[in-house]
């Protein structure tokens, strides 16, 4: 149940519940929010979840300031990603929206500058061909992984558990499994549906 209500499964959650005679008083988990913002980033609507962030917790990219750039930056790359798609290429929305969000935030953040940086050089290459460094910013596990941040950050601001506890639980096992293998001891092989950054191998999302 922890992890239905965590990671957003409102439909497995709501059926779990009724099954065990539970009340998980899904909305103190702002479960449909998350999800809505959730699948915004995903279809790389970032613009959108954005502003939904910005109505439902207002404090959150306000205090979190490397969360906040990372959302920039993904809307960056989709700008890149939708400009270059056309057959007259047009990059100046994309060198605007740079310009103007991205920017400012980056000289006295070297980290910041190096992900610009690199974000910037999808310009220069098509991107059919790119290199692996470069290739992984158009991975839609980019988006993914924004998204799971963003989750974890909703979660924190309204002090509600961040994590799922079987998150932790995986990363426990896959910790015992190395160390039992650094010893040259048998460690048995058991799958939960996660890997072992405590993701589901399956994306889909109850909406």
């Amino acid at each position: 149940m922890n992890y239905l209500i965590i990671e957003g499964y409102e439909a497995a959650a709501s059926k779990f519940a009724q099954e065990a005679n539970l009340s998980p008083q899904l909305q103190f988990y702002g479960i449909q929010e998350r999800v809505q913002i959730r699948n915004a980033i995903h279809s790389g609507d970032i613009q959108t979840a954005i502003e939904r962030i910005n109505e439902l917790y207002p404090e959150i990219l306000d205090t979190n300031p490397s969360l906040h750039f990372s959302l920039l930056r993904l809307q960056l790359i989709e700008l890149i990603r939708t400009c270059t798609a056309s057959p007259d290429v047009d990059i100046g929305p994309a060198l605007s929206f740079a310009t103007t969000h991205l920017a400012p935030r980056a000289p006295d953040n070297p980290a910041f500058l190096h992900d610009l940086e690199r974000t910037m050089a999808l310009l220069c290459f098509p991107l059919d061909s790119l290199a692996p460094p470069l290739a992984e910013l158009m991975d839609p596990a980019l988006r993914r992984s924004v998204a799971s941040k963003v989750n974890e950050a909703i979660l924190e601001s309204e002090a509600w558990m961040k994590e799922a506890k079987i998150r932790s639980l995986v990363r426990l096992r896959g910790w015992a499994e190395q160390r039992l293998r650094s010893e040259k001891r048998d460690a048995p092989s058991l799958s939960l549906g996660i890997d072992i950054d405590g993701n589901a191998l399956s994306e889909a999302m109850a909406t």
